[in-house]
């Protein structure tokens, strides 16, 4: 099996290029402005001008309006839009309708039951999952919808039946990444923080390694 790889949250050019030759198959640019990884649509576009072709472009957006998401789209091209905040399925399907791009839904999960419910509500209204950990509540300084470096019990998607293509997140690292892979089935997984020098900084170095642990799970 081979396990598809996205870099979330690239926000220069050095995170780019290397995840680019390290061979992602996603590159993740976050119009969220709270996190510390967000870029504007402008600066978005000039890094994926940087490799035309290639990876495809994910865009991450958090409870956006179609403003916001239509300023992004007129800057740069995106593939996927990726979903990250508390969008119903009913706003997953409009914006699907209305910009005319696949979607991928995040829900944060942490028991089996809460992936049952996750794949019943977004199942058929997105065109790919996303299993994230939960966020802290509400009012924890520095959270986010998703990037905190929290990682949950992965057990709780073995066998799960998800009638869509999906990723795993949730504070995976170069070092955890292979268990993952093998205790959740993922097909999938999508990093931000675990390849990091510092906050919202990516490390050229462990985007190399992350990918290649992703690449060498079975």
């Amino acid at each position: 099996m081979r396990v598809l790889v996205k870099i979330c949250g690239l926000a220069d050019a050095a995170g780019v290029d290397a995840a680019v030759e390290a061979g992602a198959d996603m590159l993740g640019f976050v119009f969220y402005p709270p996190s510390p990884r967000a870029v504007t649509p402008a600066a978005a576009a000039a890094l994926s001008a940087r490799h035309p072709g290639g990876p495809l472009r994910v865009g991450l957006f958090v409870d956006a309006d179609d403003a916001t998401l239509r300023a992004a789209l007129a800057a740069v091209p995106l593939d996927l839009l990726q979903l990250h905040g508390s969008e119903p399925p009913d706003r997953v399907q409009e914006i699907r309708r209305r910009f005319g791009l696949p979607v991928m839904k995040a829900v944060g999960i942490a028991t089996r039951s809460e992936v049952a419910e996750a794949i019943a509500a977004f199942g058929l209204a997105c065109d790919r999952l996303l299993f994230d950990a939960k966020p802290p509540p509400e009012g924890t300084p520095g959270a986010l919808p998703g990037g905190n470096a929290a990682a949950f019990d992965w057990s709780v998607l073995r066998g799960a039946s998800v009638p869509v293509p999906w990723l795993l997140a949730g504070g995976l690292t170069p070092a955890n990444v292979a268990r993952a892979i093998a205790v959740s089935g993922a097909p999938g997984v999508d990093v931000s923080s675990g390849v990091e020098r510092t906050r919202g900084v990516k490390d050229p170095a462990l985007i190399r390694a992350f990918v290649a642990a992703a690449r060498a799970a079975i």
